[in-house]
């Protein structure tokens, strides 16, 4: 590719779309080629959900495979790939073969007759994480405010969650539908839910849902109360240390990913 296909319009078009559509895609681009291969350092392919080359090019179909199962990857963990695509004798040679990982890099094999080496660098872009902030309260206010600011897609409802997203709930009601507004986090697949309200208060509803017919693991998913212990008084520092602790919850499962 030309550095002027590298850098196209229609690849930036591409993106820019599925972005508006709040789909999840990936970019892969050759960084490393040994030997007769296709496309070179700095060739690029936008991917799809589903690991299919929407834009761009990166060789005949020797890499297709190991590209789209990196990509997936990548998708689901949220965290970039490198995948190094190599001919069995070759990968013999790194004292590897097909479907190890060595400091980052995944190997796989390259069964065509160019017997030529590519290393893929994918990377994942998705959707901002969704943050359903429940209530209309200080807090609530002062978190659907403050949350943007650090790449939040904020919504005011859990009806309104888009299927790409992770997603987040805190309960921040404050004595207004506060058990109806728990229910209804607790029926999400949310990664995170949290009360607004002290541990007593909290005792107290979990109580009654559990009354509700909710079993015991569904209640203790929700952390109450909410935040870290940062000494929170006002709205604002009670938004803050919630949302430090959406950040934690984020980053943790980026770590795990990882293991």
């Amino acid at each position: 590719m030309t550095p002027a296909e590298i850098f196209s319009d229609d690849l930036a078009k591409a993106a820019q779309a599925l972005r508006d559509k709040d789909e999840p895609f990936a970019f892969a681009t050759i960084v490393r080629t040994a030997g007769p291969t296709a496309a070179k350092p700095g060739a690029k392919a936008l991917l799809s959900a589903d690991g299919t080359i929407l834009q761009g090019w990166l060789g005949g179909g020797c890499t297709r495979g190991a590209v789209k199962k990196a990509a997936l990857q990548a998708l689901r963990d949220g965290t970039p790939q490198l995948v190094s695509v190599a001919p069995e004798d070759l990968l013999a040679e790194r004292g590897v073969v097909a479907g190890d990982e060595v400091d980052g890099m995944k190997f796989a094999r390259n069964g065509c007759p160019s017997r030529g080496m590519v290393d893929i660098f994918i990377e994942p872009c998705l959707p901002l994480p969704q943050l359903v902030v429940m209530g209309a309260s200080p807090v609530a206010q002062a978190l659907s405010t403050l949350a943007p600011q650090f790449h939040w897609a904020v919504t005011g409802t859990s009806q309104q969650t888009k299927p790409h997203h992770q997603s987040y709930v805190v309960v921040a009601t404050q004595g207004q539908g506060d058990l109806d507004a728990l229910r209804a986090a607790l029926a999400t697949d949310a990664r995170y839910v949290a009360f607004v309200g002290s541990r007593r208060k909290y005792a107290a509803l979990a109580t009654k849902l559990a009354e509700a017919g909710l079993t015991q693991s569904e209640i203790d998913k929700v952390k109450a109360p909410a935040g870290l212990d940062l000494g929170a008084v006002t709205p604002e520092e009670i938004a803050l240390s919630i949302l430090a602790q959406l950040v934690q919850a984020r980053r943790a499962s980026l770590k795990r990913s990882d293991v």
